[in-house]
């Protein structure tokens, strides 16, 4: 059943720190702004360079989108509690913001193991590689993904729903986070909090499994490589998503070393931001600087678009 007795909850955010509002907000708008435009431009540059048709770009244009998405759920509320009063967020919108968010972290998470999986593909299998990774293959391991975290998210967010939550509606937390959630319900959490600890656990082995499988069968057949020249070029086709993949499961598992309790929560608000406002500004850069193809392609937009201004106003 239901329980829908809190109508609004009240973001703490950070209000502990007031000197720091104004700082922050110039910081997190900076960070969202870079952001868009850092994912928006990797999704219009795959789009407008026929060399990046490829299914490394169309994994890497999906993971583009799905850092859009759930930076713009997050950053603008964050935005909005620190320069007003009023840090209100109602029942129903709390929990669509958490659905939403869990909801793309875990299809982001397995991305990267996908990704992982067609550079092992790419790497080790070259000559089979467009009959194993097919169109049709690919779009399915993406919708996968998308269906994976929709319903891992549905299971969290219904975990929160069925709670009655009377003991306050302040959340110490500027997001609807689900452990800060939680803490405000005054039934028995034990099993919710058992099965969010599964199915968390679940998702990070299996995605890392994955991925450390696809990493090991790439250095075994890098290692291989007679020519110095083959061994750069694996490199360089993996060294982007290796650092993207290092950075997102860092961050997840330092969440998951801090303990859950209030001397800690500071702690986890800052590894919070972390993930979710500097990854999704820190991926179209890591793979945009290691890019010559996605280089070349920014350089030529910048240069055309500089030039029909040029020519506009002359």
């Amino acid at each position: 059943m239901i329980n829908n007795s809190v109508a609004t909850f009240i973001l703490v955010g950070f209000s502990e720190f007031p000197h720091l509002q104004a700082p922050l907000f110039l910081v997190f708008l900076s960070i969202y702004a870079v952001t868009l435009v850092g994912n928006l431009g990797i999704i219009v540059v795959i789009r407008l360079n026929p060399k990046l048709h490829t299914l490394m770009y169309f994994f890497l244009s999906h993971l583009s989108f799905l850092d859009i998405c759930y930076s713009s759920i997050f950053t603008p509320k964050l935005l909005e509690i620190l320069v007003v009063e009023d840090r209100t967020i109602s029942f129903n919108g709390c929990m669509t913001q958490f659905f939403f968010i869990c909801m793309l972290v875990i299809t982001e998470m397995f991305m990267l193991a996908v990704m992982a999986y067609d550079r092992f593909v790419a790497v080790c299998n070259p000559l089979l590689y467009t009959v194993a990774m097919s169109h049709k293959l690919c779009s399915l391991l993406v919708a996968g993904t998308y269906m994976w975290g929709g319903l891992c998210s549905l299971i969290f967010t219904y975990s929160l729903l069925v709670q009655s939550y009377c003991r306050s509606n302040v959340i110490n937390h500027f997001a609807c986070e689900y452990s800060a959630i939680l803490s405000l319900s005054c039934c028995d959490t034990s099993f919710s909090q058992m099965a969010c600890f599964v199915i968390s656990t679940v998702n990070e082995v299996c995605s890392l499994l994955i991925t450390l499988a696809s990493y090991v069968f790439i250095i075994a057949t890098v290692s291989r490589m007679p020519s110095k020249g083959g061994l750069r070029k694996a490199f360089s086709t993996c060294a982007s998503h290796l650092t993207a993949i290092s950075i997102f499961h860092g961050i997840i598992l330092l969440l998951y070393c801090v303990p859950q309790d209030k001397s800690s929560w500071l702690l986890v608000k800052v590894d919070t931001v972390l993930f979710t406002a500097m990854i999704p500004m820190l991926n179209p850069l890591i793979y945009s600087l290691r890019n010559k193809d996605v280089k070349e392609t920014f350089r030529r937009l910048i240069y055309t678009k500089l030039h029909s201004l040029h020519i506009k106003f002359r």
